[in-house]
Order: structure tokens, then C-alpha cells, then sequence
């Protein structure tokens, strides 16, 4: 799969790779989904006319998951309890509560919803991460209600480096503003990730690099990974 060879290899794929590597992953999640009985959404492939400024062998897709929804309220004090969470199929993992059930209960919830695109960058030559997040009634979720919904740790680095962790950008696809995980050092990380591994350059590539790299990045927002998925890296 690499254009050289593994030990000189700077951590990106081509258009080409992705895709092949997108669509190898969106069916390994339907079986892993299907066959371990995981209550998930599955990722699927979105075509799309190449805008304008790309060039015709440039990546005309994307893979998109839907509707992941979480629970949520306003009311609960975040610091003593954390967030209130209630069992619901398709939903993001949040922070335990000792007793999330009467929580539930006691507080007016909210119920947030987000989407996740899997979108290829031509300029760095990786995949990067676009998500939003909005109401039962369709109305957008602003940044400060989006930190509320993340695990406690994104929130400290949010904190930190909020411009250059989390950033607000036009979709290249939708033309709307998503909020996406800022890509620089994603190809360190991948070279740190898949550099020592056994595989085959080609296996590395198309089925194990965008498998490896959401298993990182999903930590940050919440989205559950189901630990199979990076099991048939080794197969």
C-alpha cells in the first residue's frame, strides 16, 4: 500500500487508499455490528460530484454515520455528578454516574444528536474527523453545549487549545459549517501507531489505518468503537 518503504513511510495515504481503506471499513463495522449483536449505526459511503476546485482522480466521498444520540440535562450539576445517562440504543458513551438511573429520573433531559463524516484531505493527505451535533428539533448545537456532551478529558484539552483542537470549517462536500478535529500531527500519530506493526505494508494500509486512527480520535467525542474492529487488524 505505501509508496516506500514502511520505515520511511510519513504517516499519509493517497485518494486511492482511502477509499479502498473506507469502504474495507464500512462493511468490517456492519459484520463486526452484525455478528457481536453491537447496537450501532452503521458507517456507510457517500458519493459525491467532485467540487469544482478538485481534480477528477481526487477522493468523490465520504463515509458518514448518523444519528448517534446521547441524554442529557442541564440542570444536574456536571462537577458532583457528571452527566445523567440512560441506556438507549445508538447512543455516544458518556461519563458514569453512580446511579444514572434515578438522575435520569430527577432531571429534565435534553436529548442531543450528532452525525460523523469521515472526509479525506487532499492537503494533508489523511482523514479527518467532521461531526455536529443538534436537537431533537433539527436546531444546531453551538460549541459550548458541544463541550458539555464530550468526555471529561477533551474537555480539559478544549480548555487548553480550543482553537487548535476543535475547529468550526466548511464541509468540502455540504458547503455548512461542521466542527472537525484539527488534523495536524494526525500523520505523526499514524506513524506512531502502525509503524512497528507486523502486517504486510499492503493489509497495513487498506484495512488497518482508518480502523487505528478512529480508534484514537473516537475517544475524543465520545464515539464507541467496538473493540472487534480493531481485532481484524491481526487476522
Amino acid at each position: 500500500m505505501m509508496n516506500s518503504e514502511k520505515s520511511k513511510w510519513d504517516g499519509t495515504i493517497s485518494p486511492d487508499e482511502f477509499l479502498k481503506g473506507a469502504l474495507a471499513f464500512a462493511e468490517k463495522w456492519k459484520k463486526v455490528c452484525l455478528n457481536h449483536n453491537h447496537d450501532l449505526p452503521n458507517w456507510f459511503w457517500v458519493s459525491c460530484l467532485n467540487p469544482p476546485f478538485l481534480n477528477s482522480h481526487e477522493v468523490d466521498g465520504y463515509l458518514s454515520l448518523e444519528k448517534m444520540c446521547i441524554l442529557r440535562s442541564d440542570k444536574i450539576d456536571d462537577e458532583k455528578v457528571g452527566y445523567a445517562v440512560e441506556e438507549m440504543p445508538n447512543c455516544l458513551e458518556s461519563e458514569e454516574c453512580t446511579d444514572p438511573a434515578r438522575l435520569v429520573q430527577e432531571a429534565a433531559q435534553e436529548v442531543h444528536y450528532y452525525d460523523f463524516h469521515i472526509v479525506y484531505s487532499n492537503s494533508y493527505r489523511i482523514p479527518v474527523l467532521y461531526f455536529r451535533g443538534y436537537n431533537s428539533d433539527g436546531q444546531t448545537l453551538l460549541l459550548d453545549q458541544i463541550e458539555r456532551d464530550l468526555p471529561p478529558r477533551s474537555v480539559e484539552v478544549l480548555t487548553e487549545s480550543k482553537w487548535t483542537f476543535i475547529t468550526q470549517q466548511e464541509h468540502p462536500y455540504l458547503n455548512r459549517p461542521w466542527h472537525t478535529l484539527h488534523p495536524c500531527g494526525t500523520n505523526e500519530l499514524m506513524k506512531l501507531l502502525l509503524s512497528n506493526t507486523s502486517l504486510s505494508e499492503d493489509k497495513v494500509g487498506t484495512e488497518c489505518y482508518i480502523i487505528s486512527w478512529l480508534s484514537v480520535v473516537s475517544q475524543v467525542v465520545g464515539l464507541r468503537v467496538p473493540l472487534q474492529m480493531a481485532a481484524l487488524c491481526h487476522e
